[in-house]
């Protein structure tokens, strides 16, 4: 599949995707942030914030630039991960907003035995919203309706919003054009990941905006590509242990050629992420048990 990364952060500036709708980018580039976490403002006189993204108080003076005296009426937040949710707390100092969105950061599943959590310092574990929003909410704010939709997969409490009437929906990283998502045990889970995307394809938006990198026109053929992509990988695995008995770091040389090896070990999260799964269905065993260092291999 081709992915997008054709796209200028323009950092400090508040660029207008449509009217009453503007695109923040904060200046946290990185490996897994692409060019940096994106902040979207909502409205004109009264504003939402989406996702206000790390600790980086030149992107919350930014953000209270560009409202240039409106009243921020809410903070809304995707998930609880550090490049997403903790500016919502100092957006919060400087305006009185309320922080609504996903609730507090929790995993996918418990840790198994002597199991740690590879992605724990990404977690923001201070997140505790005012107004928890839950699958099928509807939220009015800054003159405009927004429909929460869960997506659990790259985190258990990730939410995405659609703009009712608008065909618009904030995908933050559930589906991003730039990069395929992270699904990393505990905190995340392919089978919710997948089950998220078949709820995004049925649905009728078709322009989704990411958590970061820039707009993604002809959505749902995207997500459609992203879901295969990610089967494509679950048949690549099996035939791999179809082979050969194998580790995680194994399957990540053969399978991930093309990539850089200095991402090996967020590609033997997502593989972890595979083998999790087709171990629930019945598809593959792990010596000794599930985890990141175990030996795995398909079942007859």
């Amino acid at each position: 599949m081709q992915h997008d990364r054709d796209f200028d952060p323009c950092y400090g500036e508040a660029i207008e995707l449509t009217p009453g709708l503007r695109r923040l980018t904060a200046r946290n580039p990185g490996p897994f942030t692409f060019m940096g976490t994106n902040s979207y403002m909502l409205g004109s006189q009264r504003l939402v914030v989406v996702d206000p993204g790390p600790v980086l108080p030149e992107h919350i003076e930014a953000l209270l630039r560009a409202a240039d005296g409106a009243t921020v009426e809410a903070i809304l937040v995707t998930h609880t991960h550090v490049d997403h949710s903790p500016g919502a707390r100092l957006l919060k100092e400087k305006t009185g907003a309320p922080i609504i969105g996903c609730a507090a950061h929790h995993a996918a599943r418990v840790l198994l035995a002597n199991e740690v959590n590879p992605l724990d310092a990404s977690a923001d574990k201070d997140h505790s919203p005012d107004h928890q929003l839950v699958d099928g909410d509807i939220f009015d704010a800054a003159e405009l309706s927004l429909e929460t939709i869960a997506t659990p997969g790259h985190t258990a409490n990730h939410l995405c919003f659609a703009i009712k009437g608008e065909g618009l929906l904030f995908s933050a990283d559930h589906v991003m054009g730039w990069s395929t998502s992270i699904v990393a045990p505990p905190d995340g889970n392919m089978r919710d990941y997948m089950q998220s995307l078949d709820k995004l394809l049925d649905r009728p938006e078709e322009i989704y905006l990411p958590g970061h990198g820039g707009k993604i026109e002809d959505a749902r053929v995207y997500a459609d590509q992203l879901k295969h992509h990610r089967l494509n990988r679950e048949t690549a695995i099996l035939t791999h242990l179809a082979g050969a008995d194998s580790t995680i770091p194994e399957i990540v040389r053969a399978l991930y050629t093309n990539v850089d090896p200095s991402l090996y070990p967020a590609a033997g999260l997502s593989v972890f992420a595979h083998l999790e799964d087709l171990s629930e269905r019945g598809l593959v065993a792990a010596e000794g048990g599930l985890s990141l260092s175990a030996v795995y291999s398909k079942l007859p």
